[in-house]
């Protein structure tokens, strides 16, 4: 005679060959199960399935494993060969997808001297930071930009541009731009046919003639609380900055005359490149900082859900990042996911750490998703935004 013990195994018995059946079935139609498949209420199972997507990690690239890299691929790949030879940094934890954070995209491109590629454009909003060589060039929109180290230059969305070296030494540059977030929002495009009104009709041209001065830029915006009103300054999509290179002198300048006040506990001095029009950010989708850490400085942990990439480019120094220590130096970079614990240390006696820092910051603050925390000197974790 069966018992009741021997009714509970037939039903597990039967269930364990039904749910694989089911699974099967749903795997076949390319749909998911959520709900949860442990029994401990305390663990929410099923909230943890949704959250295993592939996340970007805690990770660094060293300049000195890059340098070579550059030279060599410049050795071997010629602008006939191709109008792109750049090296991207791929966050481990997301490859292969291209992206450094789930965000953001990061490039390291050398431009032999004399070296020009034609002008392109794309919906994906850019800058270029200049690393080596005084001669790095960017024209974007008819404005010849000239730029050297520390130099930030935008490219934005829709903007036809085009890069490369006047100077007869080699040039570096990095650039970060929002494409993995194009991407995921099936928002990214490219154009190469560039083309230019001449008598009347449009021909394909392979370089833009130069409709502004090369300080058009810092005539225009950059004396802080005055803004023409002799022109338009809605540059392009009008979505962005209109000016389009902001000077490290400037930068460097704003940071020195700070170095005497305490400072942010959580970033020490940091500044925040801005549009002189409106006074927000430069792109709707990212945002820029300068920041200083003087000799001994360091900061307190902080996290926030927003997705950033370091790169020091003077001094040297340590970050701890998820519990990991990254020690850098000058064109290194860091990715700083989201939702990472980290601080920064400027370890050094004597000299001083400049960083520049991307941020998707302004992505999540108009999807109201973002959180910032911090942890006291008390270890007591508040709030900073």
């Amino acid at each position: 005679m069966a018992t009741s013990t021997d009714d509970s195994k037939k039903r597990d018995t039967n269930r364990e060959s039904r749910l694989k059946e089911i699974y099967d079935n749903l795997h076949q139609l390319d749909l998911a199960a959520y709900w949860a498949t442990d029994n401990d209420p305390e663990n929410h199972d099923e909230d943890d399935q949704v959250l295993k997507a592939r996340k970007a990690l805690p990770h660094m690239w060293k300049y000195s494993d890059i340098e070579p890299l550059l030279y060599e691929a410049a050795e071997l790949i010629t602008m006939d060969d191709s109008e792109r030879r750049s090296i991207v940094l791929v966050n481990p934890g997301l490859a292969p997808v291209r992206a450094t954070v789930s965000t953001l995209y990061t490039a390291y491109r050398l431009n032999d001297p004399r070296e020009i590629m034609p002008p392109h454009r794309h919906s994906i909003n850019a800058v270029r930071i200049g690393l080596t060589g005084k001669q790095n060039f960017t024209g974007v929109e008819g404005e010849p930009i000239t730029f050297g180290p520390g130099d930030v230059v935008l490219t934005p969305a829709d903007a036809w541009h085009n890069h490369g070296n006047n100077g007869d030494d080699f040039a570096v540059n990095v650039s970060i731009l929002d494409l993995p977030l194009s991407e995921v929002l099936n928002a990214a495009a490219f154009e190469h046919d560039y083309k230019e009104e001449e008598n009347g009709r449009m021909i394909s041209r392979r370089e833009q003639s130069t409709r502004y001065t090369d300080d058009h830029s810092h005539k225009t915006y950059g004396f802080g609380g005055l803004r023409p009103r002799l022109m338009r300054h809605d540059r392009g999509s009008g979505r962005h900055s209109p000016m389009y290179v902001y000077r490290w002198n400037h930068t460097r300048d704003l940071l020195q005359s700070f170095r005497d006040h305490d400072g942010s506990p959580w970033d020490s001095i940091l500044v925040e490149y801005t549009d002189p029009v409106t006074g927000g950010t430069v792109y709707p989708t990212m945002t820029f900082f300068g920041q200083l850490m003087r000799p001994g400085d360091s900061t307190l942990p902080q996290q926030q859900n927003a997705s950033q990439i370091m790169f020091p480019f003077h001094g040297k120094g340590y970050s701890i990042v998820g519990g990991q220590r990254f020690d850098w130096q000058p064109f290194d970079a860091i990715a700083l996911p989201g939702g990472e614990w980290y601080q920064h240390f400027n370890g050094a006696d004597g000299e001083d750490a400049s960083l520049f820092v991307a941020s998707d910051e302004p992505t999540l603050k108009k999807l109201g998703f973002y959180r910032r925390k911090g942890k006291t000197i008390d270890g007591e974790i508040i709030n900073l935004d």
